[in-house]
């Protein structure tokens, strides 16, 4: 095409023109040749193809949501080519002048090439893989302890019972924290609602005995408890007014009657043991046996062992501070007489502290409340009996000996109805261990070259008479199991 349409400029006119208005290129004059940019093509021969548009997928990954693809047409102005050959074949543009593809932030997150076409093969290579859901506790605390503890929630009657379980078993207010929980009440509450037991319900609380019955079961211990103040009067009074074999019966009956009294005592009530085989029954029942001997008689033993003794004499029998007969060993059943009669006190003050410590119990949100309110209940319960045992030494002749094994056994049954036997059988063999251990030292002195063994013997009886010994190792004993006794029943564990 020529006329007027065409340029009359030897300007860069080119086979590029002459194709894109579809005439000859203009031969009247050519311009002088440019040089190209290094790296550029010379498409000054090269076919050109017929336009047609470019339509390509791009799929573009944009953290955190997924690729989605769109097509992109080239603009068709420039469609005779394509983008790239057009770009790299312009003249006077370097490389350093092309204008740059903003890349967004996403993509470079996502590592998606600045490419404008990418092909559909490629589309899922690039796709970036799906988040890893955060890792996170159990959304059930509880579940894992109520499986550990699982047959104690089964068995437990109340929710009183699951926290004294888990008090046992180290479980503390700190620790049912962890599991939500304000207390180990609470956590208790929680266990003893969800745990299922036979038909998959809760088991309903243990309900109240009758009236009746209840007063029926205080009668009877009461009863019981008052059996050996009763046969140790009835044998004292015998002794009394009996002479000759006579004595020694009425002596030999006292002393079973005592023992089947108090084996009936232990055997029921306030001051029955829980657990213990038959051996460790039968080992505390000779080991409190021989501290009453000893509370009888073992005064005027150790009195007879440290003057040369004991003479052949008859033995002399102390009745309410007075001697029955004179001479030989002395015998004294004012002490035993006292502590016989304090069983029944002994009793009512064991129960009294077990329903206030149970009633404590119940109104307690907390294990250090518990504590706080139960040991003044242990000393309290102590010290009334310790009074009671005073008041009744006064009356048959006091003895300090007696009064400090009072306590001593008090605190020993305590702990053992509790579920702590062990601690009181311990105090007491080491009671009965001592006295045996004082009354050798002082045989095995008459050997030559023995005399230092009855030294710290001698020097007590000198110091406070033959009650000082008893006095000194069951008072020292009796602390000891204060102390315990004051760390122990003042847990829920014990109270269960």
């Amino acid at each position: 095409m020529r006329g007027p349409a065409a340029p009359t400029s030897p300007g860069p006119w080119d086979s590029r023109s002459e194709a894109l208005l579809g005439a000859p290129a203009l031969a009247t004059r050519a311009a002088p040749a440019r040089p190209l940019p290094p790296g550029a093509l010379d498409l000054s021969s090269a076919p050109v193809a017929a336009p047609e548009p470019v339509t390509a997928p791009v799929t573009v990954s944009v953290a955190p949501v997924l690729p989605v693809a769109e097509p992109v047409t080239a603009p068709a102005a420039e469609a005779g080519v394509p983008a790239v050959l057009r770009r790299a074949g312009r003249p006077g543009r370097s490389a350093r002048h092309r204008p740059r593809r903003r890349v967004s932030r996403g993509d470079r997150g996502a590592g998606v090439p600045p490419s404008s076409a990418v092909p559909a093969a490629h589309a899922e290579a690039i796709q970036q893989p799906p988040a890893r859901p955060a890792r996170r506790g159990p959304a059930d605390p509880v579940k894992a302890l109520m499986h550990r503890h699982r047959e104690l929630c089964e068995r437990a009657v109340d929710p009183l019972e699951i926290a004294a379980g888990l008090e046992a078993h180290g479980v503390t207010d700190r620790t049912a924290a962890r599991f939500r929980h304000r207390d180990v009440f609470s956590l208790a509450e929680e266990l003893y609602a969800r745990v299922p037991r036979g038909d998959g319900t809760p088991a309903p609380t243990t309900a109240a005995p009758a009236a009746g019955t209840g007063r029926a079961r205080r009668g009877a211990w009461a009863l019981a408890a008052c059996a050996p103040g009763a046969v140790a009067a009835l044998a004292t009074a015998a002794l009394t007014v009996s002479t000759g074999g006579l004595r020694v019966a009425a002596a030999l009956l006292g002393a079973l009657g005592l023992a089947a009294a108090l084996a009936l005592v232990l055997r029921g009530g306030p001051l029955r043991a829980t657990g213990g085989t038959v051996s460790a029954t039968a080992l505390g029942a000779l080991r409190t046996l021989w501290l009453l001997g000893y509370a009888a008689a073992g005064d005027g033993l150790l009195d007879q062992l440290l003057s040369g003794g004991p003479d052949a004499g008859p033995a002399v029998v102390t009745v309410l501070g007075g001697p029955v007969t004179g001479g030989g060993w002395a015998f004294d059943t004012g002490p035993l007489l006292a502590l016989a009669l304090s069983a029944a006190p002994a009793a009512w003050c064991a129960r009294l502290f077990a329903v206030r410590a149970r009633r404590r119990l119940d109104a307690s949100r907390g294990l250090a409340d518990f504590a706080a309110g139960a040991r003044p209940l242990l000393f309290g319960s102590v010290v009334l009996h310790h009074a009671a045992l005073a008041g009744l030494l006064a009356l048959t002749g006091f003895h300090p000996g007696a009064l400090a094994l009072g306590t001593l056994l008090l605190l020993a049954r305590m702990l053992a109805a509790h579920g702590f036997p062990e601690a009181a059988a311990a105090a007491l063999t080491a009671v009965c261990a001592a006295e045996v251990l004082a009354l050798a030292s002082v045989l095995a002195a008459r050997l030559p070259g023995f005399d230092v063994l009855a030294v710290p013997v001698r020097a007590l009886v000198a110091f406070g008479g033959p009650a000082a010994l008893p006095a000194l190792v069951c008072g020292l004993a009796a602390l000891v199991l204060l102390a315990h006794a004051t760390d122990a029943l003042s847990r829920a564990s014990a109270h269960a």
